[in-house]
């Protein structure tokens, strides 16, 4: 039981009164969360293969890649581990750095990355997502 509802299978159940109409019972949708203009830049492993994005849910974005949900160079390569990432006031801003970034040549990037997560954690995890399973090379080592 929460504040202000209870929850149901579909989401949070709010009981309002009209005085005019009675009671009503409704389920919430879910509500939009705020959005957080974001860079990232993935690595599939500690100096591996590098993807920067940008996004307005970097934690919604980050179970997309983890969970494969598009085809493409992250899931094709397992470029799943949050080295890096910025926040920005707007998109607009956050696109500008992206595309900067994207220009950047490869040791650039490392050095940024170094410069703030020398270890090259999965910094996902402080944003409360799993730790990655740990995968096995083709040869079983």
């Amino acid at each position: 039981m929460t504040r202000g509802g209870s929850w149901h299978q579909n989401g949070p159940i709010f009981v309002t009164l009209n005085l005019f109409q009675g009671p009503s019972c409704r389920t919430l949708r879910r509500m939009r969360q705020e959005r957080n203009p974001c860079v990232y830049i993935l690595a599939s492993s500690h100096y591996g293969t590098l993807y920067v994005g940008v996004t307005s849910d970097l934690v919604g974005r980050l179970w997309q890649h983890r969970d494969g949900t598009f085809p493409g160079f992250t899931s094709e390569y397992f470029v799943q581990r949050l080295v890096y990432f910025e926040f920005y006031a707007t998109m607009d801003e956050a696109i500008s750095r992206e595309k900067q970034l994207k220009n950047w040549h490869r040791q650039w990037k490392i050095n940024q990355i170094n410069a703030e997560n020398p270890g090259w954690v999965d910094l996902a995890v402080s944003l409360g997502l799993p730790p990655l399973a740990s995968r096995l090379r083709e040869d079983g080592s």
